[in-house]
């Protein structure tokens, strides 16, 4: 599969009166086309603060470090006007609550249509109709109707949706999605990524779905990324990691995970560590039950356990065994 982003090293740092937090820890991984990237992982782990950094959405006190290559550009190294190109129209970001997203003064069909005239120079009347076909590119019903609408005046779901259209306006190359069915009941969240399956056969778009929800990685994701404070604990194929998981973090997930014939579910003891006093040693090894002295005093590195499967623990497998 041929690569669409290369992140390599990544890192990001925010320097505060209480010292540093590191957000990211020499975080890489590999987009290709058309491929669904899951990254999951506990809220403050750094999953949305990699991406913002990704299209410098960061504020100012962020430190970024490493590279992330699309295409011959890096977007960490390149200067504003580039990114604000890229911005909307190759990459496009879906953000997690589009309530406080979408510009409650402006109507739906004014918001969509301001994407269309700044990237794509569209008339006026032009992004009008542009604006209703995407609203019925995903699924709303009425779009002639919904342009006009203010987005109080639409279900969740809807503004979900409408959020949607706007990453889509451009045909984007990558669609970042940030925990895009949080807050939304069963039956909605499914009509979501249905959306976005079908956006995929459709455009070819690639995603970067951000969630921690392991069922809506379990659906769509081709591949998943697990992150802990700020680093890389586990990537393999989806249907891999489910099978044959190999970080006691990633079991810990999936064993907090609802399932059909499990009446009690499992916790992860223990609380995630301050992003400002990360240890030198293996994030996760105070809440870890196979945690040793090896893993008290130094960091694993990334090693590959089985074809296309890579870990960052010591002590990987099954209940301790050997993969």
């Amino acid at each position: 599969m041929e690569a669409l982003l290369d992140v390599s090293d990544l890192s990001v740092r925010f320097d505060t009166d209480d010292g540093t937090v590191h957000a990211v820890d020499r975080l890489s991984f590999v987009l290709g086309e058309r491929e669904v990237l899951g990254i999951v992982g506990e809220s403050g782990c750094g999953k949305s603060v990699t991406m913002l950094s990704l299209l410098s959405l960061l504020p100012p006190t962020a430190v970024v470090s490493g590279t992330a290559h699309f295409g011959k550009i890096d977007l960490l190294a390149a200067p504003p006007s580039a990114l604000r190109e890229i911005r909307g129209r190759e990459i496009s970001f879906v953000f997690q609550e589009p309530m406080t997203s979408l510009n409650p003064a402006f109507t739906v069909g004014k918001q969509v249509g301001e994407v269309l005239r700044r990237h794509l120079g569209l008339s006026r009347d032009d992004a009008s109709r542009r604006a209703v076909e995407l609203l019925d590119l995903v699924r709303i019903p009425a779009p002639e109707r919904r342009v006009r609408e203010y987005p109080h005046q639409l279900s969740g779901g809807m503004r979900q949706r409408v959020m949607i259209a706007m990453a889509l306006a451009c045909d984007p190359k990558i669609l970042i999605a940030d925990e895009p069915t949080t807050a939304l009941d069963v039956t909605i969240q499914a009509g979501i990524l249905d959306l976005m399956r079908e956006i995929r056969e459709r455009l070819g778009t690639a995603i970067i779905l951000i969630t921690h929800n392991l069922g809506v990685v379990a659906d769509i994701a081709d591949r998943v990324l697990v992150m802990y404070a700020g680093r890389k604990a586990e990537e393999a194929p989806v249907d891999e990691l489910f099978r044959h998981p190999q970080h006691p973090y990633t079991m810990g997930l999936l064993g907090a995970f609802p399932r059909r014939g499990v009446d009690r579910l499992q916790e992860i003891p223990g609380v995630v560590p301050s992003l400002s006093e990360l240890p030198q040693h293996c994030a996760f090894a105070p809440r870890c039950p196979r945690a040793d002295e090896l893993s008290r005093s130094e960091i694993p590195e990334l090693r590959r356990v089985r074809p296309d499967h890579w870990v960052a623990c010591f002590h990987p497998g099954m209940n301790g065994a050997s993969p």
